[in-house]
């Protein structure tokens, strides 16, 4: 029997509608623990964020079950409209939407606060999506590239301009969906390496003066020189041994000379790297030309890239990043211990996740989130609610049901007959993996604080609708899927 005729609700995900439920369930609870202030009657007062959560819930259920009833078709035609209008809608918040803790990113209708940037996401999904399924579409050209960075880098701009950073951050995580669909890892490879040159270059800020440079810098750019090295190693395959024999043996002359020279001359070691990638990279060139070679150049653009950006992180952090976001960083990396500023937040989340210990000390009976402690506990901070209250017990069984829930959404994208449900469920799954991984490291000190909710967690209309529907509209298109 073809599963269309079969029933709808025979076709649905329940298993995925069941981890959906639980979630928001624990989350609800886990809103009464963060809220909760010695009186239980307040947790179930009209005005409460627990009651106010359950009319969310509510709703999102209610959304859940119409964007299910609707056929595949409407969403995929609808992909483009929805997302050039949520573009319109993230361009006039910037104009109208109030300063709320520094951002702009809220818009106020009445007693409803909402943030375009929970729906942008789901738009930005489908847009994407909607360009994979067209016909013969494929990623080999130049122009294919273009349109995905520009899909995904209109929203992004627009929410850096309402001054909302850890939102934008999420849809960088669309790449990543993408490799299924033949995203070169090349990028991912480039971003990588980018974080790492970041992080080195924060711990090693002292040292980034031009011509004022230490042994660590050297040690930073020979690793380029390095990479560089090896990538030529597996881009060429064969390389003659008078490459390699002029390249090592330059680099340990030039070492030398630049130690001789010194007892004369203050002069750093770091210019003896210089000497080695400017060599590598002028070879390269030559290759590239010569040969008519695309690899040579994109090595030659890596090295010489790598060297600016590493140059260049003093520069961005200092003159370009705002003074919180610098502090977080700072904070994050270990490079200030501001507990009283820009750490207290973390440090009195680790110690609320510390203080509950392996079973935790029960429902409702935190003392670091009764006593409110940890700011933002019921919202970006929700986790260490679910650690002080469940331990880590609890803690590792919340991590559990996203493993579940984002192992789920795979095994539904691999089983999808059409790109446009594949696409948007690699894109969902990526999402939600950001989303987590984000938000439970900046709650246990490992990441910067950005501000990004925990999916189906945090109390909040705005994240709670823009997961369901995220969630909802997935199942949709698999119980419409055709085997």
């Amino acid at each position: 029997m073809d599963r269309r005729n079969k029933p709808l609700i025979k076709r649905i995900d329940w298993f995925l509608i069941i981890l959906y439920l639980i979630m928001v369930t624990a989350g609800w609870f886990s809103i009464c623990g963060a809220t909760y202030d010695f009186n239980i009657y307040d947790l179930f007062s009209m005005g409460s964020r627990p009651m106010q959560q359950v009319v969310w819930i509510g709703l999102a259920i209610v959304i859940g079950i119409i964007i299910i009833t609707i056929d595949q078709k409407i969403y995929e035609q609808a992909s483009p409209f929805i997302y050039f209008a949520m573009l319109i809608v993230l361009a006039a918040t910037i104009v109208l939407a109030p300063n709320i803790k520094g951002s702009h990113s809220w818009l106020v209708i009445g007693p409803l606060r909402l943030q375009p940037a929970e729906f942008a996401k789901i738009s930005t999904a489908m847009m994407l999506a909607f360009l994979f399924n067209q016909y013969e579409y494929k990623l080999d050209s130049l122009k294919s590239y273009l349109q995905v960075f520009a899909i995904v880098g209109a929203p992004i701009l627009l929410i850096l301009l309402q001054n909302e950073t850890g939102s934008a951050l999420v849809f960088f995580t669309f790449f990543l969906a993408l490799y299924r669909e033949g995203f070169n890892g090349v990028f991912l490879g480039l971003a990588g390496t980018a974080v790492v040159l970041f992080v080195t270059a924060m711990k090693l800020s002292d040292s980034l003066i031009f011509g004022n440079t230490q042994a660590d810098v050297w040690s930073i750019t020979m690793m380029i020189a390095i990479a560089t090295m090896c990538c030529i190693a597996v881009y060429t395959k064969k390389v003659g041994k008078y490459f390699w024999l002029i390249t090592i043996g330059g680099t340990i002359l030039a070492n030398i000379a630049t130690y001789i020279i010194r007892f004369w001359y203050p002069i750093e070691y770091i210019w003896a790297n210089y000497l080695l990638l400017l060599w590598l990279i002028g070879w390269l060139l030559r290759r590239s030309i010569v040969r008519l070679k695309k690899g040579y150049l994109f090595i030659a653009m890596f090295s010489l890239g790598s060297l600016l950006f590493f140059h260049s992180v003093d520069y961005v952090f200092d003159e370009i990043m705002q003074p919180h976001q610098q502090m977080r960083i700072k904070v994050a990396l270990g490079i200030e211990d501001d507990i009283k500023g820009s750490g207290y937040n973390v440090n009195q989340s680790k110690i609320a996740i510390g203080s509950g210990g392996l079973s935790g000390k029960g429902f409702l009976k935190g003392t670091q989130t009764k006593l409110k402690y940890v700011p933002e506990q019921a919202t970006d901070f929700i986790y260490c609610t679910i650690g002080e209250e469940q331990g880590f017990v609890g803690s590792s069984i919340t991590l559990i049901l996203f493993a579940l829930m984002i192992l789920r959404i795979i095994f539904i994208a691999e089983r999808q007959s059409s790109t446009y449900a594949r696409v948007y469920a690699y894109c969902v799954a990526s999402i939600l993996l950001f989303h987590v991984t984000i938000n439970v490291g900046m709650v246990i000190g490992i990441v910067p604080v950005i501000g990004i909710p925990l999916p189906f967690f945090s109390y909040g209309g705005s994240s709670l609708w823009g997961f369901s529907i995220l969630l909802f509209l997935l199942i949709s298109l698999d119980a419409r899927r055709i085997e």
